[in-house]
Formats: C-alpha cells, sequence, structure tokens
C-alpha cells in the first residue's frame, strides 16, 4: 500500500516538474485579461449589444409596447425620416443653435480662463465661483434663467425697461433660442475655464520670458506661442461642444412652457418654441407617439452625422492643431 502511495506521489511529483512555468511576460497577459474581463463584459453588455438591438428595432415598427405586432420593414423608417417635411426644421434650429453656442462658450471660457490664469489676489475666489454653475443640476440653472428671462417679470426685462419703458421682450418664446444660448453658455462656462485653466498652466514660463525678452508684446505671446501651445485644448473643447450641440434633450425640454408663449405644442403637454424643437426634441416626441422603430431610426441618423462631423474634425486637426512636442519626441 505504502509502495503505490510512494509512486502515485513520485508520479505527481514529476508531472509537476515536467510542467513548463508560466514566464512573467505571460503571468502578466493572464493578469490583463482578469482586469479587463469587467469593462469588455460591460462594453459587450452595456455598449454593443445594445447598439445593435436599436438597429435592429429601427429596421421594424414596433410601438415600444407589444411585441405581436412588430414587423421587419427594412429601410422604410430611414426613408421615411428623409421625406418627413418635420426632420430638416428640427435639423435646421440644431445647427444654428450649434452656430451660436459652440463659439460664443468656447471664446467665453477660454477669455475668462486667461484673465484668470495671472497671480492676482482673489483670482483662486473667483475661479471658484465661476465654477459653482457648473455644479448646479440642469434644472437649477433652468429655473433661474427662466425668472431672468420672463417677458412680464424677468430681470432682464426690468433692466431695460430703464432704458426703455415698456419693454417685454419674449424671450422665452420668439427669441428662446438666444435665451437658451445665454443659459447654456453660463451654465457650462465653469467646466470650460477650469480646462482651459490646466492648458494654460501647462504652457512653460521660459517661453513667454524669452519672448519678452525679445520685445515681444502681449498680442505677440498670445498669437505666437499661448495660441499655437493651446490648440490641442481648443480641438479637444471643440470636439466636446459640437458633439453636445446635437444631443440637445434636457435644456430645451426644461425650457418648455404649458403658458402658450408662442410655438408648436408637442404630445409631452408643454409648449415648445421653434426656435428651440431641436432633432432630439423632435425624436422624443415620437418616442412618446409610441414611434419606436422610427425614432430609433433618427437616432442613428444622428449617430451617423455625428461620426461624420468627428471624422471631419480629426480630418482638419493636422492643417491647425500645434503637435510639435511629439514630433521632437518622434524624430
Amino acid at each position: 500500500m505504502s509502495t503505490s502511495v510512494s509512486q502515485s506521489l513520485s508520479g505527481l511529483q514529476a508531472r509537476a516538474v515536467s510542467r513548463p512555468r508560466l514566464t512573467r511576460s505571460q503571468r502578466r497577459e493572464i493578469w490583463f485579461f482578469i482586469f479587463s474581463a469587467p469593462f469588455l463584459f460591460g462594453l459587450i453588455a452595456l455598449t454593443l449589444f445594445p447598439m445593435g438591438y436599436g438597429f435592429y428595432t429601427s429596421l421594424t415598427n414596433w410601438d415600444g409596447l407589444s411585441d405581436l405586432n412588430t414587423q421587419f420593414i427594412g429601410l422604410q423608417n430611414y426613408a421615411q425620416a428623409l421625406k418627413d417635411p418635420n426632420v430638416f426644421p428640427a435639423v435646421k434650429q440644431t445647427l444654428l443653435f450649434m452656430a451660436l453656442n459652440v463659439p460664443a462658450w468656447i471664446i467665453f471660457s477660454f477669455a475668462l480662463a486667461l484673465l484668470l490664469n495671472r497671480d492676482l489676489k482673489g483670482s483662486g475666489l473667483l475661479r471658484t465661483l465661476f465654477y459653482l454653475p457648473t455644479i448646479l443640476p440642469a434644472v437649477a440653472v433652468v429655473m433661474i434663467w427662466k425668472i431672468i428671462l420672463d417677458r412680464n417679470s424677468g430681470l432682464l426685462n426690468g433692466l431695460l425697461s430703464l432704458l426703455r419703458p415698456g419693454t417685454a421682450i419674449p424671450w422665452l418664446g420668439q427669441y428662446a433660442l438666444q435665451g437658451l444660448v445665454v443659459t447654456m453658455v453660463w451654465g457650462g462656462l465653469g467646466w470650460g475655464m477650469v480646462v482651459f485653466l490646466a492648458g494654460l498652466q501647462g504652457i512653460p514660463a521660459e517661453l513667454i520670458e524669452s519672448a519678452k525678452i525679445d520685445g515681444a508684446n502681449s498680442w505677440h505671446v498670445f498669437r505666437n506661442i499661448t495660441l499655437p501651445l493651446m490648440s490641442p485644448v481648443l480641438f479637444f473643447q471643440l470636439v466636446m461642444a459640437l458633439i453636445g450641440s446635437f444631443q440637445q434633450l434636457v435644456y430645451p425640454l426644461l425650457m418648455a412652457t404649458p403658458l402658450g408663449l408662442g410655438g408648436e405644442t408637442s404630445v409631452i403637454g408643454f409648449t415648445i418654441p421653434n426656435g428651440i424643437r431641436f432633432f432630439m426634441v423632435y425624436t422624443y416626441e415620437r418616442i412618446r407617439q409610441s414611434t419606436y422603430g422610427y425614432a430609433l431610426a433618427l437616432l442613428w441618423l444622428l449617430f451617423v452625422a455625428i461620426v461624420a462631423l468627428a471624422a471631419l474634425l480629426f480630418w482638419s486637426e493636422k492643417f491647425w492643431v500645434y503637435k510639435g512636442d511629439i514630433e521632437e519626441q518622434n524624430a
């Protein structure tokens, strides 16, 4: 009995000795896949699968309630979207909002960052105050500005009435687009300022000092040093702002009013002024009408438009984004 046990143990030891041991790089690869598994599972289960199922749903007439009457209709939803008379006005208002909001937000946040980048007394407090609107909920931001922009009792019209008595500009109706731009620029100013400040503080101080010693004034420093070195940050801000402009839904819905201040009444029970009836707002209206298949087709068209715009921006990057440090490292 003891002989058989000893033979078994010796056999196990021989197999253990003969088994090849993993190298350090192989162990690192195994642990890499172990730690990446949760992310990969989340990517597949929470991103890729929903996107694939959503694309399939866009090829059906699903109403969001029952699968009994759901039929596969192919590209009919996409063909309908191209002929829908409400799609083009929604796209037009979205592009107009983007043309107003993105430049204003970038210019004001960049200018504010330049102002607060100086070593001045109280600059830390000012940075905190300007950043506070960023941490406010969207509901609070919109309610504040609806009080300011109210036609009859708003603070803005009250101030304008000091110069021109009886001023009652419909900022929440006819000029809802301009009012929304002001609201969103104010709400996002702090976040843009922080990102630009991080980029400005990464500029080597010796470059600016050398330029000033050579006789460069503030404008020359800004044009030839600050702006080129900040172009990667500007590119990042531009990409994020353009993508965000296409996806605006919460702010327009919060700016809507049940008082009927002019515009087209939507199925959500509020009056959406035509100036802020963006593409995402129209898509949401179609979801509320239980045309989920058509709404998903609209969302996929929006996705394709965003990807095309992002590709265009990344193509243009080589013409105006400074990459001197990267090129020097690769040289």
